[in-house]
């Protein structure tokens, strides 16, 4: 631990954010390994140890008796006063001890809004924050997660990108480093050769700002492709996971029981990125749950996937889990629910422990605009679902839904405020207890085009136009028991800056960065002006990314990445989305998006 860290910690709120030692945190000699890796999320503690991802690339890395792998953490601003004022650096909780003695620093990218406190964590740790000042005295900066497959805003401040799953890539990069023995230029020319690490990219660009060329150097592939786990029974899964010493946010046993997603609803870049559907057995589930809750002392297990009723196994699954559950009064969890297949008999055995609140995500009210974003959900199935709660006895339901969709007219936007209405009036005729009252939530997001979605094309409406719509779904809500919540949009306009920016952003983040900005993804300390004075130092039109519609045969600045989808499939569901036609899900018909072919089979596991 560094001089002086144990006397500020008392002045900090949620000290143990940062002291460590938890219940299975890995302690190893550091004077017994070879490579020493620290793992960043660039959000303090409680969000990132929530994260699944991070968990399992711990135990990854750990395996290796030679390698130890410890974590790191943004800081609350009182925290990051105190540590300058004393010059401590920014530490590995494990041992205590700065970054900058690590051998190599990875980053999750798991939200755009978290760009500013990847370099503050740069900083933090007494590192130059732009891969053109550091050299071999220096760590070896990685970052992989979602954000990932637009790497280009921090392409200036990342030495190598991970894209897609990397239990296996991450190892394969880890060896090559340990075994490199020439420049660390020489390390990258060599490591752009191990599939799925995109590194040694430039770009040039016409007079109009658009993109002119991606072009690789040093023999780098022209395309990068993502990496996935083929065979998630046998990869590996912590079977002991850290148990937190101070409360966060998911605060439980959590199972992944598949990645991937059949239903290949258009503005979801998560549904299309993470491709093809992989699962695993129940039996394994089962046993992985069970361990991990002996081990863990937790008394509730949440199942994690994009849409979990959409698991082929989950009454077996359910069953093997609650046996053991019900007589320990542990609960199980069913996160990502959709209305069309919701089961009373299963949510009513499942919440025999504790009954939590639902959550449906229609994500528009209107039939057509459903139909437009391939949400292909009826409103006969979404009241159905309602009722089967209600009769259950439910009294608390959470509706989400977005505004400023592809092809969204007002009547869409009104259309949210009757499809609640529907929802109330379906309480009163079925509710099985009304005494009790009810409370509809409806939730109202500001779409975000991304980047391998169908709608990566499209314009971003504006903020203006974001708070227009925003009030008129207001005003069209009049029942007291629904209540609306929604977004600003300021951060939503960010996002897609962020998430459709080139190479020019980096100079914007080090501008907004070095003018104080940290933890934009929290309130409390985002400033939406300070952002605009950095656009305006940098002479860039933030509303050239975020609200421009793109042409389609525009470069994108993420041209040379694949998620394993095509181009051709993007587009072919584009051009449905403004005839409001669907496209059948995976299960019941392969549309050829072409993931599949990452697998050597060729088959998905729909």
């Amino acid at each position: 631990m560094q001089a002086g860290l144990e006397r500020i910690l008392p002045a900090v709120t949620k000290p143990a954010r940062y002291t460590g030692g938890e219940y299975n945190a890995i302690m190893k000699d550091k004077q017994k390994v070879d490579l020493r890796f620290a793992f960043c999320f660039p959000d303090v503690y409680e969000i990132g140890m929530s994260h699944l991802g991070l968990r399992i690339l711990y135990g990854v890395i750990n395996e290796r008796e030679n390698y130890w792998c410890e974590r790191a953490f943004a800081v609350w601003p009182d925290m990051e006063e105190q540590m300058r004022e004393r010059n401590i650096k920014l530490y590995g909780l494990e041992s205590g001890d700065p970054l900058d003695q690590f051998d190599v620093i990875g980053f999750t990218l798991q939200y755009e809004m978290s760009y500013t406190a990847v370099l503050n964590m740069l900083d933090l740790a007494g590192l130059p924050l732009r891969t053109k000042d550091r050299d071999e005295r220096h760590p070896l900066i990685i970052a992989g997660g979602p954000c990932s497959y637009n790497p280009e805003p921090l392409a200036d401040f990342i030495d190598i990108f991970s894209l897609g799953e990397g239990e296996e890539s991450l190892l394969e990069l880890l060896d090559l480093y340990q075994a490199h023995t020439g420049s660390r230029y020489e390390f990258l020319v060599k490591a752009a050769q191990i599939p799925g690490l995109p590194s040694l990219y430039q770009v040039s660009y016409q007079e109009d700002g658009t993109i002119w060329s991606v072009t690789p150097t040093e023999g780098a592939p022209a395309v990068i492709t993502k990496r996935i786990i083929e065979d998630l029974d046998k990869s590996y899964y912590p079977e002991k996971m850290i148990v937190p010493s101070t409360e966060i946010v998911h605060d439980r046993v959590v199972l992944e029981v598949f990645r991937g997603c059949i239903r290949g609803c258009r503005f979801c870049q998560a549904g299309y990125a993470y491709r093809p559907v992989r699962a695993k057995r129940a039996d394994t589930l089962v046993k992985q749950g069970i361990a991990l809750c002996q081990d863990s002392g937790y008394e509730e297990i949440s199942l994690a996937s994009l849409s979990t009723s959409d698991y082929k196994q989950l009454r077996p699954l359910c069953d093997g889990l609650l046996d053991w559950c019900e007589p320990r009064q542990t609960s199980l969890q069913l996160p990502s629910l959709r209305a069309d297949n919701f089961s009373q008999e299963l949510m009513q055995r499942v919440q025999k422990v504790r009954k939590s609140g639902l959550t449906f995500a229609p994500e528009a009210g209107s039939a057509r605009l459903r139909a437009a974003i391939n949400k292909n959900l009826t409103e006969e199935e979404i009241l159905h679902a309602c009722q089967v709660a209600f009769e259950g006895g439910w009294s608390s339901v959470k509706l989400y839904f977005m505004i400023g969709l592809p092809t969204e007219t007002d009547e869409d936007i009104v259309a949210i405020a009757e499809l609640a209405q529907k929802v109330l009036w379906t309480w009163k005729r079925h509710a099985s207890n009304k005494a009790r009252g009810v409370k509809i939530t409806v939730s109202a997001a500001c779409f975000v085009p991304k980047p391998g979605t169908p709608f990566q094309w499209f314009g971003q409406n504006s903020r203006e136009e974001f708070r227009r719509k925003a009030y008129l779904l207001r005003n069209a809500i009049t029942a007291r028991a629904i209540t609306y919540n929604w977004h600003e949009p300021d951060t939503s306009f960010l996002e897609a800056v962020l998430a459709r920016g080139d190479r020019k952003i980096g100079d914007v983040l080090e501008a907004v960065w070095r003018r104080g900005s940290r933890l934009d993804g929290w309130g409390d300390w985002f400033e939406f002006q300070r952002w605009m004075d950095a656009f305006e130092e940098c002479e860039i039109d933030p509303a050239f990314y975020a609200n421009r519609e793109r042409a389609r045969d525009e470069i994108m600045p993420w041209e040379h990445i694949s998620t394993g989808v095509s181009k051709e499939h993007l587009l072919h569901e584009s051009d449905a989305a403004y005839r409001s036609e669907i496209s059948p899900d995976c299960r019941k018909q392969c549309t050829g998006c072409g993931a599949n072919k990452l697998l050597n089979g060729g088959v998905c596991d729909a």
